[in-house]
């Protein structure tokens, strides 16, 4: 068989791991080999090769790379503490930028604690043990999960179409994690433990800093938003995969969508009572990166803000871009329309000054046709009961409404931050739910298949990172508009334009671990979601104009 690696070409007379293959090209990598890709598919790297096909290694330095990195921490950090503290219940919590928020259940951890497990992580890291993918049938995995009376890795077994049950083994340790694992503890050794309230911090690199672990920003608001959602469903006995999965064949996963749906009403409505208090405020600026569901929250806020004698305005900052010839540009020679430069901030600050002054301005329009901003004689003046609402991108960067004095705007910040684990070692990522929410979505309202969303996504999040999460802390306000059961739904749309992606494609390796996930996940009729929900921006049928 022929094997292919960059220029090589390896002629193989029996299958042979790409671990094995490539071992000098794996070692000699500057950054960890954490994974390879062969034939559009991730694989662990003791992958037996039994055909022709193309490997491609998967390092840190890839987005995929890194969250394999991290899960295999977090497989770790599970080992050793049920083996130090048999009593624990080692729980993942949330992610941060470059660490994971774990706790020990009822436990409080301790500095000691700490030291502990880091000293026992690293040295079953130096141990340099193999971490085995074993493959099971049904009837095996039924005699294993008897055996040793566990139910880590269940939902595998729990799905009737999963014929292959997957369990990753270390030593005597075994755990499944729902992805690919580096397949020995050698691979991971940048990582830091540290104390953080209750539990620690797992930290490691990112990939943009490879060969660092840079100190972690602890964003207290935003950590906060996500600890009171967390304590919320688990009071609901709603936040896991599992516990879902059992909500809908129990016919009571309407009872969940009302509570879920009840629980952003009232967050909304705490949002805008505050607002009301305080008569100074004359702006809302609403961020949040993409996918967010900025434009139902807009509306919905809108709707509470006049039950408490407040009329919002809107107005778009799309309106003010500065003309084409003095668009910037990106590295490539693009045309860059996120950075904030992209924006005519001086026209854009002396509308918003006449505008609270109560004096009167003419409205632009840009024409992306023409690049051109034209006006139309749209006349706009604000009253005194009147609030802006703007929403944008660089909404909390007061580079946008520099001439705006503090007390005058009001901040919210909203993101679909992550709230459903698979189980109680492995969360769906906020930024997963983001992406399947737009592939949704451009397949409903914008024409454009799960291969263009795909495709483009890496460059949406890099506009996030540089635009978007360095002002989280600059919120008044935060609104987590994740809903755990939006994946049922969403699954129903999603799983059809995934698998529509062919092996050929370059992006067949991503549809492909979205599936992964989707597939343990059982659909939820769209019809019902309430028709005021945030979910309706994406699968349609909403009371709303977008």
């Amino acid at each position: 068989m022929k094997i292919q690696y960059k220029e090589k070409i390896f002629e193989l007379e029996q299958p042979e791991t790409i671990n094995n293959l490539l071992k000098q090209e794996i070692e000699n990598n500057e950054f960890p080999v954490v994974a390879a890709i062969f034939d559009n598919e991730f694989v662990n790297l003791d992958f037996k090769l039994r055909k022709d096909g193309e490997v491609k290694l998967v390092d840190i330095l890839s987005k995929q790379g890194m969250r394999i990195y991290r899960r295999t921490l977090i497989y770790l950090f599970v080992m050793v503490s049920r083996k130090l503290y048999p009593e624990s219940n080692a729980t993942v919590n949330y992610y941060l930028s470059n660490a994971t928020y774990c706790d020990l259940g009822n436990m409080e951890v301790t500095e000691e604690m700490v030291e502990e497990l880091e000293k026992e992580m690293r040295n079953v890291i130096d141990s340099n043990l193999p971490i085995e993918d074993k493959i099971m049938n049904r009837e095996e995995a039924e005699k294993f999960f008897e055996d040793n009376n566990t139910k880590r890795g269940k939902l595998q077994f729990d799905l009737e179409s999963n014929n292959e049950i997957h369990m990753n083994i270390c030593g005597n340790y075994f755990n499944y994690c729902y992805g690919i694992l580096a397949n020995n503890t050698n691979i991971v050794k940048m990582f830091d433990l540290i104390k953080y309230d209750k539990g620690l911090l797992i930290m490691y690199p990112t990939t943009h800093n490879p060969k660092k672990i840079e100190k972690v920003i602890q964003s207290k608001k935003i950590n906060w938003a996500l600890n009171e959602y967390n304590d919320i469903h688990k009071i609901l006995n709603i936040n896991t995969v599992y516990k879902l999965n059992t909500a809908v064949e129990e016919k009571r996963i309407k009872d969940v969508i009302m509570l879920d749906e009840a629980l952003h009403e009232k967050k909304i409505v705490n949002i805008a009572d505050k607002i009301a208090k305080n008569r100074d405020i004359k702006m809302i600026l609403i961020a949040g990166p993409s996918s967010s569901g900025k434009t139902t929250f807009a509306q919905r806020l809108g709707i509470q803000l006049r039950i408490n004698k407040i009329k919002p305005v809107t107005i778009s900052v799309d309106n003010y871009f500065v003309e084409r010839t003095e668009t910037p540009r990106d590295e490539n020679g693009d045309y860059n329309f996120e950075t904030i430069e992209a924006i005519d901030l001086e026209l854009f600050n002396n509308h918003l000054t006449k505008l609270l002054n109560g004096e009167e301005i003419e409205m632009p329009h840009f024409d992306f046709h023409v690049g051109t901003k034209v006006y139309n004689g749209e006349k706009m003046k604000l009253n005194d009961d009147e609030v802006l609402v703007i929403e944008g991108i660089h909404c909390l960067n007061d580079r946008l409404t520099s001439s705006i004095p503090k007390e005058q705007k009001f901040k919210v910040y909203i993101s679909a931050l992550p709230v459903l684990n698979m189980d109680r070692y492995t969360k769906v990522s906020s930024t997963d739910t983001r992406l399947i929410r737009r592939i949704v979505r451009d397949y409903q309202f914008r024409g454009y298949s799960a291969k263009h969303t795909i495709n483009t996504w890496p460059s949406v999040i890099k506009g996030e990172v540089k635009n978007i999460y360095p002002f989280q802390e600059e919120a008044d306000a935060i609104f987590n508009t994740s809903l755990i059961y939006e994946l049922g739904v969403l699954k129903g749309i999603a799983e059809p334009l995934l698998e529509g992606i062919s092996k050929e494609e370059i992006e067949y390796a991503e549809a492909q671990r979205l599936l992964s996930l989707l597939k343990y996940i059982k659909i939820i009729p769209a019809e019902m979601v309430p028709t005021n929900s945030l979910l309706k921006e994406f699968v349609g049928g909403g009371d709303f104009k977008y």
